[in-house]
């Protein structure tokens, strides 16, 4: 993880505009006509409707769609009773949560009271707005009896996360972790060290899971808290127990479990070593835990150990769970987010962690292949098969309890609606440079150097962890440019190739392209003069292994770059030519274009095997593609070489790959219209299916439909991304705004990351 500078945070919060979320409109507004349906006098049809039915505030307003956020400010973060102003930042951000990761719109509320009768007075009195309401941050005890109250009281979904999330997430890890110890629920002796909100809300869930309260010894800073101690809160005396023990130490011994939601450093070696065979150690205070990642597995090479930290095995991370939860709730219509529903998200989460895992998620964080196991026991927070796994089972559970007052009969439909929610913002992309970040520090060398964009780029990717920068040109060149911008050049390599530090290198370089080219008339003195072209020479050091991607800067499109790629890097086996692709979020949902930049000559054989490489760049990138072919002709209605050119390769395709969701040729609008296409042609096998690939005939096509897209301000593209070369090297115009050159830059370090694996 990048480190986060006091400035770095103050300057994310106050630019371009001070806050992190903002109100967008949905419907049209630019004429006369919108404004008067928008407000008077249309706005009174709406209101009628609901006033007759008051249900149908769902069909004509967000409400199902609207979370809110409320606190007052008294437990935040680690920061404590900092006030409802001060919470404001946090509360933002979990709003910024439920929408990035849920599609959710959400308002944070922060509530300047602290009495709780009129903290849910005054959160009771605005519920009619909202289809769902998570408390945040509200201290213990109070928090118990707001929830409570408030879930009695109001008709829409009420959670405290800081309670039932970890709980939930925790569960999940809980059944995973007793399945590879070989440990039934029932028979498992809990400690839990902490009895706060979350304590208490996971010792419960863990309860209604199978495991039996006489098993369970609760510990605050008191020590054991026993039946016999005077002075019990409601919550504590839950779970008091009636054995002779007093200290932490004593509860450790034999227990198969220990829950920790307390302080850093309570749990001694000697506390785990005392614990039973095949033990299991959730230490979750934050930031550091109750006993240290690196001390607990020495002590105990047969433990599972889990923390809430990002940079250890299995962490408890509360945001596998709530933006998903109140996704299926809210699309159900629930009443209230029950025991059935928590159990369920709890299931599905950990059956999710049992399934193969992408490979664009697998690369992330440099194990090989993540899989189930003592050190993989739940998801990736980034992981994208989470919203059409958690929803669904939530949405099924409010279902089947009798709470969902619109329950879903169409479940492949609603799976389908989800992932198009995925295309609302760059969530992919997001998970992308967190994986690039994870991925150890790919050297990545940027040819074009000396120009404003690329310097930029290359130092935004070393302050964000993204990678470490090789910068190619002139360095007094570089370093007069770096001044004029205000870019630091510290960590920064540079190699002028006209003065290359190390010795011998272009004549390496020269010796090994002659060997890889001599049977296509390449000389030694050819290819040393080469060494003098920042493409060749950065070519070959990805090449050579010196570094693990290159970005080529182009000045147009017709540039020669991929023929040097093409001679240095080489097509990958079984491919005959590579391509480039552009990803297009759009609020329909991600779009991925080919070919978009490479091939300006189209043959069968052309066109195949961009197709095979778009949809395997799909699935990597954790999708399942649905493909078509796009022309001016729909199935045969027009005659000509480029239909049925395109006709023969779907053929082929279908053929061999009879599972794929595959068909062309046809017009744009039925390739994106799946109503209209599904009643002209129900023989399709995409009937049923939202197209999310488009492969077009021509480059100029392609090129053209994902410029149009952006220009007209439909969608924000990630690419060109380069498809189908040997090793990881990326062609983009100098000119490209920074931020694209950054993302280019991010998949690059991904690539490299999974060309080890």
């Amino acid at each position: 993880m990048a480190k986060i500078t006091k400035e770095d945070a103050l300057n994310y919060h106050r630019y371009p505009r001070p806050g992190k979320i903002e109100v967008e409109p949905t419907k049209p507004y630019s004429s006369q006509t919108d404004l008067a349906l928008a407000y008077s006098p249309g706005v009174a049809y709406p209101c009628k409707e609901i006033e007759a039915h008051p249900s149908d505030i769902y069909e004509y307003t967000n409400k199902g769609n609207l979370v809110a956020v409320i606190s007052n400010g008294t437990a935040v973060l680690g920061l404590g009773d900092i006030g409802p102003e001060a919470g404001k930042p946090v509360m933002e951000g979990k709003a910024l949560l439920f929408k990035i990761f849920a599609g959710l719109d959400c308002f944070d509320i922060e509530v300047n009271e602290k009495d709780p009768d009129r903290f849910v007075q005054v959160v009771k009195a605005i519920a009619p707005t909202f289809g769902g309401i998570n408390l945040e941050d509200i201290k213990a005890p109070e928090c118990f009896e707001i929830e409570r109250r408030l879930k009695a009281e109001c008709d829409i979904p009420v959670m405290h996360d800081d309670q039932h999330g970890t709980a939930i997430i925790s569960a999940a890890g809980l059944l995973n972790a007793l399945e590879l110890q070989q440990k039934q629920i029932g028979d498992i002796r809990l400690v839990v060290n902490g009895a706060g909100a979350a304590a208490v809300s996971c010792t419960r869930l863990y309860v209604a899971l199978g495991v039996k309260p006489e098993n369970v010894v609760m510990c605050d800073s008191k020590g054991v808290i026993r039946s016999d101690r005077a002075g019990l809160t409601e919550q504590k005396r839950e779970f008091a127990t009636s054995r002779d023990i007093s200290t932490l130490a004593d509860a450790m011994a034999d227990a198969d479990v220990f829950l920790g939601l307390s302080v850093k450093d309570v749990v001694t070696p000697e506390m785990v070593q005392s614990m039973a065979p095949r033990p299991i150690v959730f230490a979750l205070a934050n930031p550091d835990p109750e006993i240290a990642y690196d001390v607990a597995v020495k002590t105990r090479p047969d433990l599972i150990f889990a923390t809430g930290r990002s940079d250890y095995p299995n962490q408890i991370n509360n945001v596998l769970g709530f933006p998903y939860i109140f996704r299926g709730a809210l699309d159900s219509g629930a009443t209230e987010i029950n025991e059935a529903m928590k159990l369920g998200a709890v299931r599905a989460i950990a059956r999710l962690a049992k399934e193969p895992v992408p490979t664009v998620v697998n690369a992330a964080y440099g194990i090989g292949k993540l899989e189930f196991g003592r050190d993989y026991i739940l998801p990736k927070p980034l992981d994208p098969r989470l919203l059409t796994t958690v929803a669904p089972a939530v949405a099924r559970a409010a279902a089947e309890s009798g709470v969902a007052r619109r329950p879903i009969t169409d479940w492949a439909d609603y799976e389908e609606r989800l992932r198009h929610l995925m295309g609302i913002d760059n969530k992919m992309l997001r998970r992308i440079h967190e994986e690039a970040k994870a991925a150890g520090g790919k050297r990545i060398v940027f040819g074009e150097a000396n120009t404003d964009n690329m310097l930029r780029a290359a130092e935004a990717a070393r302050n964000e962890g993204i990678c470490r920068p090789i910068l190619l040109g002139n360095d007094e060149m570089i370093a007069k440019r770096a001044k004029r911008l205000g870019v630091s050049l510290d960590g920064l390599e540079i190699i002028n190739l006209r003065h290359d530090r190390e010795a011998g290198r272009r004549e390496r370089y020269a010796d090994a392209l002659t060997r890889k080219l001599q049977r296509r008339g390449m000389t030694r003195d050819v290819a040393l003069e080469r060494m003098m072209d920042r493409n060749y020479f950065g070519m070959m050091m990805v090449e050579s292994g010196d570094a693990d991607a290159f970005i080529s800067g182009t000045h147009s499109s017709g540039h020669p770059n991929i023929e040097i790629a093409k001679e240095v890097i080489g097509v990958r086996e079984p491919y005959k030519t590579f391509a480039a692709m552009h990803i297009v979020n759009t609020k329909r949902g991600t779009f991925f274009l080919a070919d978009t930049a490479i091939n300006s000559e189209m043959d069968e054989d052309t066109l195949y095997d961009i197709t095979r490489l778009a949809r395997h760049s799909v699935e990597y990138y954790a999708h399942d593609p649905v493909m078509a072919l796009v022309s001016f002709s729909n199935f045969g209605s027009s005659r000509g070489k480029e239909g049925e050119m395109i006709a023969r390769v779907v053929e082929r395709i279908q053929r061999e790959c009879p599972e794929l969701a595959i068909d062309g040729e046809m017009q744009i609008q039925n390739a994106l219209n799946r109503t209209l296409r599904d009643a002209n042609y129900p023989f399709s096998r995409l009937n049923g299916r939202d197209v999310n690939t488009l492969i077009f005939p021509n480059l100029s096509a392609a090129n053209s439909a994902y410029r149009l897209l952006l220009e007209m301000g439909i969608g924000d593209a990630v690419g060109p991304i380069q498809i189908g070369l040997k090793r990881p090297v990326h062609f983009v115009n100098v000119d490209t705004p920074v931020r694209d050159i950054l993302n280019l830059v991010a998949i690059a370090a991904l690539d490299a990351r999974v060309a080890e694996i």
